[in-house]
């Protein structure tokens, strides 16, 4: 059942990410008066879907290849390789006969929606799910060092006011990418100012440890929200509301890093220290086969006052927080470039993200991956490379710039050059998901 839950929170997301993308695509095109010939979710390869209709001068349609999308364009050079198409006299509704910066606006606006929906899934997360944030001037009695804050430099006590020397809101935001891929870190300490340096790989074994084992509050904890029925948490007589301390000895409050640490206990008992109201306690749950306690569970940072999201400040901070999206993988992806991290590693598949997204149905968690996958989908999109927006973009600035039109036939071949790059690139980490679960 997990992993029927996992394709299906994937499929969905997939859907989301990819028909407001090809909508960017197709408004656009039809703002300038540009014909779109098709309109698909998920590919039609050698020719089969699940269905379509057609509308207008444009066949709409669903294929069965869950990999991504596209649009049609009519009098555009795309994956398609219409060449015979090309060959007839431009007519006034073709995409190659508009001006560069028409044809330069269509094709961001893919990313540009994707951007666009980053920001609002984010927004409405703050929103709508976590309602209010601890504000860093609320956590009066300073931080809670981990293993890995002491690791860098930081004490428990240490009162964090900047990070690389700008003041923050949100306590939140000393767990975030900006922060664990290399920073500065302001503190107060006994009375004086100094400066902790993250060193920028530490983002290694803050992911492989979890970041709630870097820094919290005194009061850091996890909180169940529910509990499944006929799980181990069940059976041990978890309840909800019930706030989990530590796991096995280890003090912990970051969702991923308890997830690992049952992924890691299969088929055997572990130690949870929780409590129960003014009363603590141990239980000891046998986790399933599956790694599944059974219970829904959020990040609680302890009892400090709380401020309140607003629209407004929601906005702000989503859009802020999908900024910081796009930079940490531009980062990723640097470490990968210079051979400090190895592809093999970082680069998620389908099966991958599927694992990602999770075996529970849990719509934070959804939204939140899928608003994560918006932005990561934005920035790999307007790559420079063939075949992808960013290459298409390139393309038609080195035009805007030089005013000459680069020729059909070096198009084509750009596109056929970037196709087989993609193709290479999704093979590789479609088969790289595939080895990851068979050694795992």
């Amino acid at each position: 059942m997990s992993g029927l839950i996992m394709a299906a929170q994937l499929i969905l997301g997939l859907a989301i990410l990819v028909t407001l993308h090809e909508l960017g695509h197709y408004l656009a095109a039809r703002a300038f008066g540009i014909r779109v010939e098709k309109f698909y979710l998920f590919f039609d390869a050698w020719g089969f879907k699940f269905f379509s209709f057609r509308r207008g001068d444009t066949e709409y349609g669903m294929g069965w290849l869950p990999l991504g999308g596209y649009v049609k364009i009519s009098g555009m050079i795309d994956e398609s390789m219409d060449k015979e198409a090309m060959k007839q006299p431009a007519q006034d509704w073709e995409f190659r006969s508009k001006p560069a910066w028409q044809r330069l606006i269509v094709m961001i606006a893919g990313v540009v929606m994707n951007v666009v929906l980053g920001i609002v899934i984010y927004a409405l997360v703050l929103y709508n799910y976590d309602k209010q944030y601890l504000s860093n001037k609320s956590v009066e009695d300073g931080i809670y060092a981990f293993d890995l804050g002491k690791q860098v430099g930081l004490e428990t006590g240490d009162k964090v006011i900047a990070i690389d020397g700008k003041a923050f809101e949100r306590f939140d935001d000393l767990l975030s990418s900006r922060v664990i891929f290399g920073s500065t870190l302001t503190v107060e300490r006994n009375g004086r100012t100094l400066d902790v340096i993250i060193p920028e790989d530490f983002y290694r074994k803050a992911i492989e440890a979890g970041r709630g084992n870097f820094i919290g509050t005194y009061r850091s904890n996890l909180v169940i929200d529910s509990i499944m029925p006929g799980k181990a948490a069940e059976s041990a007589g978890l309840k909800k509301g019930d706030h989990i301390y530590a796991v096995n000895g280890v003090r912990t409050f970051s969702m991923d890093a308890f997830r690992d640490i049952l992924l890691e206990n299969k088929s055997k008992p572990v130690t949870l220290d929780i409590k129960r109201g003014d009363v603590s306690m141990q239980i000891q749950p046998v986790i399933g086969d599956s790694g599944i306690l059974g219970v829904g569970h959020h990040s609680d940072l302890g009892d400090y006052p709380r401020t309140a999201y607003t629209i407004g400040s929601s906005i702000s901070f989503g859009a802020s927080d999908a900024m910081e999206a796009i930079t940490s993988n531009m980062k990723g992806l640097k470490q990968i470039f210079i051979g400090k991290e190895k592809a093999s590693e970082s680069l998620q598949g389908p099966i991958g993200i599927a694992t990602i997204y999770g075996g529970v149905w849990d719509w934070r968690r959804f939204w939140t991956i899928t608003g994560l996958l918006s932005m990561v989908l934005a920035f790999m999109n307007i790559l420079p490379i063939p075949a992808l927006d960013g290459g298409h973009v390139l393309f038609l600035t080195i035009e805007a710039v030089t005013r000459r039109k680069l020729s059909d036939k070096f198009l084509e071949r750009a596109q056929v050059a970037g196709m087989v790059i993609l193709l290479s690139l999704m093979v590789f980490t479609i088969g790289n998901d595939i080895w990851k679960h068979i050694i795992n």
